[in-house]
Formats: structure tokens, C-alpha cells, sequence
């Protein structure tokens, strides 16, 4: 358990594994880093994982005023910088994509965006404010059945129902007045959210992750980012929503690990 200290508050992170390259995961907006753990084993084997929660998430300090990603931004490349991190492979999911392809540093030497995209469209907005509704509140199960069906695949949810059930209670039980307001400045803070202009300027091999039935970050998200950044390949995963690392870790991790392994390789056929 570590914290660091930025600008008097403080954010939450955890180092996993002693060798291989370095992999730094940038949390969706509903997680934390306790979310990545079943997957620690297996990407430990291979890497080693820095996780983050952002402010207002997990861990970490809540804010009090309202603020832009760009709170979030400095804090990723703080770390790093503090950390002394080298080749560092950035993977951000949804919330964490926006704020990994705005990091400009010279430690990042790849880049994996899933399940995201490069603007704040009036649908994705109109979501969000769904959401903000339902979070204030202050109901676990009325803000669990508001955001989150649409995040799973149809089949995924259908076939998991019981487990979806008892997390609908663990919302109830665990999530406190706090968290929710934590939410809602998280929310709020991906309303400005717009790179498209500046896409261009990322020189980085990307990966990017999309899911065909992705309805939060739909497909033509991910293919707008694939069009703009120019070191970039596209992948979709089939029959799978937006939680793409719940859903097919098989397919998601095979993809991360595989890019991480060759992205920068040149082969002579």
C-alpha cells in the first residue's frame, strides 16, 4: 500500500512484480485498482504493473470542487516521473483511455487505449447525466440498474446474472454518500473532454481495443482514434461489451500482452 502526494492530496497506487516491461493501467470510471487484481498473477508473469486510482476513486483523496481530466493527467505523469518508470506501456479502459492519450511524456513508449474515445459526444453526455441522476440519489440499487446493464453485452449479463445480482447488493451496502459525490466530480470532469484535433500529435505505437457491442464507447469511437493517430491498429472483440476486460480477458490480455511483446518490431518477410 502507497500513497503520493500531489499538490497536498493524496492518490493510491500499487507496484506488482520485480521484472519484465512496465505496464501502467488506467482505471475505468466505475473502478479502482482492486478491480485489476484477479489479473495480477497472470500479468505479473509478464511485466510489471503500477496501478493507479485517480482522485475520487478507490483509495485515493476525494476533491472538493469540480474539476477537468486535466487534474487526473498531471497525476499519472507525476508518478511516473517520481517513480522513475521507464518504457512504459500506458493502458487506459474508457475513463482511463481519455486521460492516457492526453499523457505527453517521454517515458510512455506505448500506448493502449480500450473501449474509449477521443470526445464527449451529446450521447455519451446525455449518459453520463443519466448516470449523475441516479448517483445522486444515493440508492446502491437504483444506480446499479442505471448504469449497469448497458456497460455488458446482452449475453454476458443474461449468463451472469447471479453474479450481477450480488454485486447490485454490494452497491447497497458499501457505496456511501461520498463515493457517489466522488462520482458525480469524476462524471463532470469527461463533459469537456475533446482531443480530436490533437490526436495527430501522438507519435506513440497505439493499440486500440474496441468491442462490437460496446453501446457506452460504441465502434466508430474507436475507429475515429485508429483514423487520427497515425502509429495506431484497431482490434474489435466480438460479442462483447464495454467492461471488455471482464468479459473476454482472454482475447483483451492476449491483445495487450502481444502488442506490449512486438509492437515495436519491424518484420522481413
Amino acid at each position: 500500500m502507497a500513497y503520493f502526494d500531489l499538490n497536498g492530496k493524496r492518490a493510491y497506487y500499487e507496484q506488482h512484480g520485480g521484472t519484465g516491461k512496465q505496464l501502467v493501467i488506467l482505471n475505468g470510471i466505475m473502478m479502482s485498482t482492486s478491480s485489476w487484481l484477479p489479473f495480477i498473477p497472470m500479468l505479473t508473469r509478464n511485466a510489471r504493473v503500477l496501478l493507479i486510482d485517480f482522485f475520487d476513486q478507490g483509495k485515493s483523496d476525494h476533491l472538493e470542487e469540480a474539476y477537468d481530466q486535466s487534474v487526473q493527467v498531471e497525476l499519472v505523469s507525476s508518478l511516473i516521473d517520481a517513480l522513475d518508470l521507464q518504457q512504459v506501456t500506458l493502458l487506459g479502459i474508457s475513463y482511463g483511455g481519455e486521460i492516457a492519450m492526453k499523457v505527453r511524456s517521454q517515458r510512455v513508449d506505448q500506448l493502449i487505449l480500450a473501449n474509449t474515445t477521443g470526445k464527449t459526444d451529446f450521447m455519451l453526455k446525455a449518459i453520463g447525466e443519466s448516470w449523475i441522476n441516479a448517483a445522486e440519489t444515493f440508492d446502491g440499487s437504483v444506480f446499479f440498474k442505471a448504469t449497469i446493464p448497458p456497460i455488458y453485452s446482452k449475453d454476458f449479463y443474461n449468463a451472469h446474472i447471479e453474479w450481477l445480482n450480488e454485486r447490485e447488493k454490494m452497491f447497497a451496502r458499501v457505496f456511501k454518500p461520498e463515493w457517489y459525490r466522488g462520482f458525480v466530480r469524476l462524471v463532470r470532469s469527461a463533459e469537456s473532454h475533446d482531443v480530436m484535433d490533437s490526436l495527430c500529435e501522438i507519435d506513440t505505437p497505439t493499440l486500440i481495443v474496441s468491442s462490437d457491442e460496446d453501446v457506452i464507447t460504441p465502434v466508430q469511437c474507436q475507429r475515429d482514434l485508429n483514423s487520427l493517430i497515425k502509429e495506431s491498429r484497431l482490434i474489435e472483440i466480438k460479442n462483447c461489451g464495454h467492461a471488455s476486460m471482464y468479459e473476454k480477458p482472454t482475447e483483451f490480455f492476449s491483445a495487450v500482452l502481444g502488442f506490449m511483446a512486438c509492437a515495436r518490431d519491424v518484420f522481413k518477410l
